[in-house]
């Protein structure tokens, strides 16, 4: 085929690529002067007709997506019964190759190219296109480093020992599939955010979450194993971005991102909250192999000393200025964490309660998991209601300084009130503010011996609102 002009115009230059089902050239397209690619669908398909109406019809809609981030399609013709369609031309590598050749991706590097991903993703989704194949190799690279997203389902290969499946039975690639892909279930939007999730976890780690030696066994592990912690492989990936990755590879499609607008939002929050220069750098934990052999590791004592050196700074500046701690001593109070206990949700104007077997998540120091209320479908709104809360009990009479709560559900408005019975709020203590990833509130006002955090409205795209920890001083 290399030498073949394609309907007078294309001039098929190098074979870049092949699958079961197409193969891709370079080639030069005469009438306009430039580099194209070219996708030709392999001869023994052109006599099956629902494949050649499939590859013309999944054609006409990828060339309604006109993003900077998708790769766009130029022509679609036929030259002696052979279909092909015309790309633009992207002269550079893919994210698979990058991987190879580089290995992990800086932390902020990885995000910006996902952030890109979902842009284009999300765009397509809202045009009625749903990928289902996102993997690094289908993401190209031009040559300012943007990523631009191809093949959105219109010729896939079959070669299943590189990670490919037979089209028409489970669509996808087994290191990237969604459960309900892999078990042959509807597959929407929801799927593709899995994926993308997969694809940035591989990113951080050069690795996929589930390797496997064949198709059969990788797909089953997506479907039975829940998602790894990247920060056990890389433990410079903050915890929002950890947490944000656990929300996309969720078993139950209902339980990820509700779109892959809100995926992207979060992703755009979490690269925010980077400070400068922290893309590349690690956390330095003295490795138990370097203990000196016949003895206990020398860490212990030497942060019990830092420890104690650091206690008797403070107290020592108490006692020198002459205050102590506490509000309004005239000079800032020590503040010590104070060790809150979710204990159930509170729902005075509703049935009682919202997922009460839920309300410890929100406590139990782990971001991975987390209280949610009930599925509202007229959210924003709260199916009339003045608002749902989450009772947070201190163990004792307290006046706290600060809340800080973390969400995987950006966006919905809270405020947190004090009371004296874990049924009775009367007073509101912080301002009422919307919760985007890790959010603070600013607690003033007398002591109480509970505290509720109030939900008056659930973010933008989500049906419900997700509390994974919530923290106090």
């Amino acid at each position: 085929m290399v030498g073949q002009v394609l309907s007078g115009r294309y001039e098929l230059e190098e074979l870049v690529g092949t699958g079961g089902m197409s193969s891709v050239y370079r080639a030069h397209d005469r009438l306009l002067d430039r580099k194209v690619a070219l996708k030709v669908l392999h001869e023994h398909y052109g006599s099956d007709e629902a494949q050649v109406e499939r590859f013309r019809r999944e054609a006409r809609a990828v060339a309604t997506l006109s993003h900077p981030n998708i790769v766009a399609v130029i022509d679609r013709g036929e030259h002696e019964g052979r279909q092909f369609i015309v790309f633009e031309y992207v002269d550079g590598e893919n994210l698979k190759r990058l991987l190879e050749r580089k290995g992990p991706l800086p932390v902020a590097r990885a995000l910006e190219l996902v952030i890109q991903i979902a842009q284009a993703l999300s765009f397509a989704h809202g045009q009625g296109l749903v990928h289902r194949d996102v993997k690094p190799q289908n993401v190209l690279l031009n040559g300012d480093g943007a990523a631009k997203v191809t093949d959105f389902g219109i010729a896939r290969s079959l070669d299943v020992q590189h990670g490919m499946t037979q089209t028409g039975t489970v669509l996808g690639t087994s290191d990237y599939i969604a459960p309900e892909q892999a078990q042959g279930r509807r597959v929407d939007e929801h799927s593709d955010v899995y994926s993308l999730g997969v694809v940035l976890y591989e990113l951080l780690t050069s690795k996929v979450p589930f390797p496997g030696e064949n198709f059969v066994a990788v797909a089953m592990r997506h479907i039975n194993e829940p998602p790894p912690s990247v920060r056990v492989e890389r433990p410079d990936v903050p915890a929002r971005v950890d947490v944000a990755l656990q929300v996309a590879m969720a078993k139950d499609p209902h339980d990820r991102w509700p779109t892959m607008a809100a995926f992207c939002a979060e992703l755009e929050g979490c690269l925010r909250e980077l400070s400068p220069g922290e893309e590349g750098t690690q956390i330095i934990v003295p490795p138990r192999a370097r203990r000196h052999r016949g003895g206990p590791s020398p860490w212990p004592v030497l942060a019990a000393v830092v420890a104690l050196l650091a206690i008797g700074a403070v107290v020592a500046a108490l006692v020198l200025t002459g205050h102590s701690p506490g509000r309004g001593s005239g000079s800032p109070a020590v503040r010590a964490p104070v060790h809150l206990i979710a204990t159930t949700a509170y729902d005075p104007y509703g049935t009682g309660g919202e997922h009460n077997e839920l309300a410890h998540y929100a406590t139990d120091g782990n971001g991975q998991t987390f209280w949610k209320t009930e599925h509202y479908d007229d959210a924003p709104s709260l199916a009339g209601k003045p608002g749902v809360g989450l009772v947070l009990d201190p163990g004792r009479t307290v006046a706290l300084h600060d809340v800080r709560v973390t969400t995987t559900t950006p966006g919905f408005v809270a405020v947190v009130k004090g009371g004296d019975s874990p049924t009775s709020f009367t007073q509101d203590v912080s301002a009422s503010q919307a919760v985007a990833g890790v959010t603070r509130f600013t607690i003033s006002g007398a002591a109480f011996r509970y505290y509720e955090l109030w939900i008056t409205r659930l973010g933008p795209g989500f049906i419900d609102a997700r509390v994974n920890e919530v923290t106090a001083t």
